[in-house]
């Protein structure tokens, strides 16, 4: 293998890494932050660990790679150099997502608390459904219509 081609070679999976980090991101977009965000970190760690393959030639590859086709295969030794770059690598990552989160966690609820802003006072305004069952005296008319006729957004219940 020629150093182009492995440029080549590495330039093709680090586009195809990255619009597999675009479509997990894409994937993982409505799940709570706080679990989130590991996930993201978990599997850009995995996509982008590199390992050392052959260290005369300083040839990488990237490490689950090699973890995956040493152990399905079993034809090589790096698959344990592999799993400790990865280990080492996660625990790098992970560390420094605990230490932005563990910042940002109190920045937030002071910008919060600076503007004044409590999670449920946007909604304590809207009326609930039992507020609005009571004010119709059962009759079945339908509330989302305003006096303009305009519909307005639906009644979400509260959890």
């Amino acid at each position: 293998m020629t150093e182009q081609d492995y440029l080549l070679a590495w330039g093709a999976y680090a586009i195809a890494a990255l619009g597999c980090l675009l479509v997990w991101f894409r994937l993982t977009s409505w799940i709570w932050r706080w679990l989130r965000e590991p996930l993201r970190v978990l599997v850009a760690v995995l996509l982008l660990t590199p390992t050392i393959v052959d260290p005369a030639r300083e040839l990488f590859a990237p490490a689950i790679a090699v973890t995956a086709l040493d152990l399905l295969f079993k034809v090589g030794n790096n698959a344990w150099r592999a799993v400790a770059d990865l280990s080492l690598y996660m625990l790098i990552a992970f560390s420094v997502w605990l230490i932005f989160a563990a910042l940002r966690w109190p920045v937030e609820r002071w910008w919060r608390a600076r503007k004044g802003e409590t999670p449920t006072a946007a909604v304590e305004d809207e009326p609930t459904l039992r507020d609005l069952m009571a004010r119709n005296d059962g009759q079945q008319t339908d509330t989302r219509i305003d006096g303009n006729g305009d519909r307005r957004l639906r009644i979400e219940p509260r959890l």
